[in-house]
């Protein structure tokens, strides 16, 4: 009797992982935040080409577009509980694609003045050297987003959408809201940059002091 209640204990086991597989795989939402930020990803060019096109009324209407992808993503893999590694890393990279092409070829077009894109870039690449020394040398993964950078980045998407909407309407409104959008985004990203610096000088300080005590205690 032994032998045929491990079996039957077996058989109940696969049957139930059996169920959970065909449950996930009949959820037609399952992939739906990945696809959105992939979409969000496919966007840049056609908004690149709008607005080297001088079709301002499109870019703006493609870039609302995207930001509304970028909202429904993360809100769709809260309520799915759908957050997959996948996604972590690609919505981050597909933010900066997009901002930092549209940076660029706005800077190139003469509608954000030259400071304002090299700041910005200077931060990213700071901040992805820095992440890769963490990596490198204490092997720390995550670079958690500080309230600092998550306001540099609002202040980014919202330069750029009233950069845009400045050449469909001049309205002195508009104006005055992309001098103010644009010296936001100076000062969160100068801002950003430092808290990021004082966050990486405490990382570098623990780990190594952890590491080195571990050492000890192993000799």
């Amino acid at each position: 009797m032994q032998p045929l209640s491990k079996a039957a204990g077996f058989a109940c086991l696969l049957n139930f992982a059996m169920a959970d597989a065909l449950t996930s795989r009949s959820n037609p939402l399952r992939y739906t935040p990945n696809l959105l930020t992939i979409l969000r990803i496919c966007l840049a060019p056609f908004l690149v080409s709008a607005i080297l096109d001088e079709r301002f009324a499109l870019s703006f209407g493609l870039f609302v577009v995207a930001g509304l992808t970028d909202a429904l993503d993360g809100t769709l893999a809260r309520i799915l509980k759908q957050r997959t590694v996948l996604g972590q890393y690609l919505d981050p990279v597909a933010d900066k694609l997009l901002l930092s092409t549209l940076f660029v070829v706005l800077t190139h077009e003469r509608l954000i003045p030259a400071r304002v894109t090299v700041l910005v870039f200077g931060r990213d690449v700071g901040i992805l050297v820095v992440a890769a020394i963490l990596y490198a040398a204490v092997g720390r993964r995550e670079f958690q987003p500080s309230i600092f950078g998550k306001a540099n980045t609002v202040a980014q998407v919202t330069a750029v959408a009233v950069v845009l909407l400045h050449q469909i309407d001049a309205a002195p409104w508009v104006v005055a809201f992309r001098a103010v959008a644009l010296d936001a985004t100076v000062v969160l990203t100068i801002a950003s940059g430092l808290h990021y610096a004082w966050i990486v000088s405490r990382r570098m300080g623990g780990p190594a002091t952890n590491s080195g005590a571990a050492s000890g205690s192993s000799k």
